[in-house]
């Protein structure tokens, strides 16, 4: 081995989206109103649904707690890779790395829970309306919740404990806007074997197990509208839960064309791609998919405008 790759390493180096000074002002003044959007449009959304009595249900609470995760999901990535855009530097510390690691995979992996969360009330809600609130009451709802919270923890946590326990000396440089698990193994001259493992195994749980709740909940949900008689009955039905299948297709969608496509050469840009439209275009998304097609919300929206104005002027 090279003398200079056996130099532990003190800081990594994140090479960004692009290494030409000439884009960095252009991705810099692209990314910095999406983040903008995505905090103003999520924060909304949250006091919206708190200051509103009338959404004060099951639904909201969830739409409320995904609306939170995507503000601290794009936060974990976006400020650190503007920063760096703007002072053209792309050091992040050592001790920063496996934070911003633990943070992306937590909230990350919390999004996917609470997606099928919401799969499971939008479920019930259509297949047993009558027993709707029975089923989902306070307690099961924050039961599901924090389920959600103390399993993506667990995963965070297990990650983050074996990450620390590498040792880095193969190079600095990370070929991506953050700090993510496989490019940072790639880096580390200790063996690596547990943690492909561990990220083999938790891969395919925090996979399948949002899925098996959300793939049979849509397909229920489809089979009940279809049976509904009116088409009024189908439209209403389709607009409850229109929202939520829309952001599980993009979800999941640029999940399946990304990783089950074969390993190539340009892999790395794919995942990068990936995680751009996860951890970010899809967090500012979300407040215009669930408000724009939902009239409690959208007057909730105006509600909580009308009175922040009234109480400026």
């Amino acid at each position: 081995m090279e003398l200079e790759n056996q130099i532990a390493v003190s800081e990594f180096l994140l090479l960004g989206l692009s290494e030409k000074p000439e884009h960095q002002i252009f991705l810099f003044g692209l990314f910095l109103p999406m983040y903008l959007v995505t905090i103003f449009g999520n924060l909304l959304t949250i006091l919206a649904i708190i200051t509103d009595s009338h959404l004060h249900t099951p639904m909201y609470f969830f739409l409320h707690n995904l609306s939170f995760i995507d503000i601290f999901f794009s936060s974990t990535t976006v400020p650190k890779m503007l920063v760096n855009l703007w002072t053209q530097s792309k050091a992040i510390p050592l001790e920063g790395c496996p934070a911003q690691m633990y943070a992306f995979h937590l909230f990350g992996t919390m999004d996917s829970f609470l997606l099928a969360v919401m799969a499971i009330d939008r479920f019930v809600a259509i297949v047993h309306p009558l027993h709707y609130l029975a089923i989902m009451s306070p307690r099961v709802c924050g039961l599901l919740v924090v389920g959600s919270w103390l399993i993506t923890n667990l995963q965070s946590i297990v990650h983050t404990s074996l990450m620390a326990q590498l040792t880095f000396c193969a190079g600095s440089e990370i070929p991506h806007f953050f700090c993510d698990l496989m490019p940072l193994l790639k880096l580390s001259c200790s063996d690596t074997h547990t943690n492909e493992l561990v990220i083999f195994a938790f891969g395919i749980i925090m996979g399948i197990g949002p899925l098996t709740c959300i793939f049979p909940s849509s397909i229920c949900i489809f089979w009940a509208v279809f049976k509904t008689p009116s088409a009024q009955g189908k439209w209403k039905a389709f607009s409850t839960c229109g929202s939520h299948l829309t952001v599980v297709t993009l979800f999941y969608g640029t999940i399946f064309a990304v990783y089950l496509q074969p390993v190539s050469p340009t892999s790395s840009q794919k995942d990068k791609a990936a995680a751009l439209m996860c951890g970010v275009v899809i967090p500012m998304l979300n407040p215009f998919i669930y408000s724009l097609r939902n009239k409690n919300m959208k007057a909730a929206l105006r509600k909580l405008v009308s009175n922040i104005v009234r109480s400026q002027s």
